[in-house]
């Protein structure tokens, strides 16, 4: 089975999503086999509010007080941290564009190394609140995985992987994508947000069978 994953790296839910989903495929793996390729969406496209603390910001897009958003990020670390994932510092990190670090990701994925830099990715963002606009950023992530640096900041330099970025946008917003995590399943199923493990091995069997 081969499963599309729509995300963003601002995006907590894609991190819990894809966590569940990977205890889902654990779970079915002695009857699937399962490739997984990621697809790129911004949550803060235009670059508006960069730099800005997360929960301000958040509480302005959503028309909710700033508690409120508190008490919801505390659920995430919670549930996070039952997935083994570190959202220690989900409260402290700024507003940021991801549009570079997709284009690394696109990169990555040559080098077979697209899941492992989207974690090392998650957990610079949500677990130091470190800013993933910051090229330097990036390739510290990059370093991390033992991959080749100097190809990365010749990337980052560029505008390379900028179209196949564009191009996955576009693709997902016209097939109606416009919330993430979306997991597109043997490309005609859709399974949207991070839903429990036991849900998503559910459908993933009946999503087999139905093939």
């Amino acid at each position: 089975m081969h499963i599309d994953i729509v995300s963003d790296i601002a995006c907590p839910w894609c991190a819990i999503g894809y966590a569940r989903l990977k205890l889902a495929m654990e779970q079915l793996s002695t009857n699937y086999e399962f490739t997984v390729q990621w697809h790129a969406f911004e949550l803060n496209p235009d670059k508006s509010g960069d730099g800005e603390p997360i929960l301000p910001a958040l509480a302005r897009k959503y028309g909710r007080s700033e508690e409120e958003l508190r008490v919801t990020q505390d659920q995430m670390m919670t549930i996070a941290k039952g997935l083994g994932l570190n959202f220690e510092k989900i409260q402290e990190r700024l507003v940021c564009n991801t549009f570079d670090a997709h284009r690394l990701v696109k990169w990555a994925g040559e080098q077979g190394c697209q899941t492992e830099l989207k974690h090392a990715l998650f957990e610079a963002y949500f677990g130091r609140a470190e800013n993933v606009a910051e090229h330097d950023v990036l390739l510290e992530c990059v370093d991390a995985l033992g991959l080749d640096v100097k190809k990365a900041r010749d990337v980052l330099n560029s505008d390379q992987y900028a179209v196949a970025v564009r191009k996955d946008e576009a693709t997902y917003q016209k097939a109606g994508v416009s919330a993430v995590p979306a997991f597109i399943v043997n490309g005609k199923y859709l399974i949207s947000g991070a839903q429990e493990p036991d849900t998503l091995v559910q459908a993933l069997q009946e999503m087999a069978e139905s093939d």
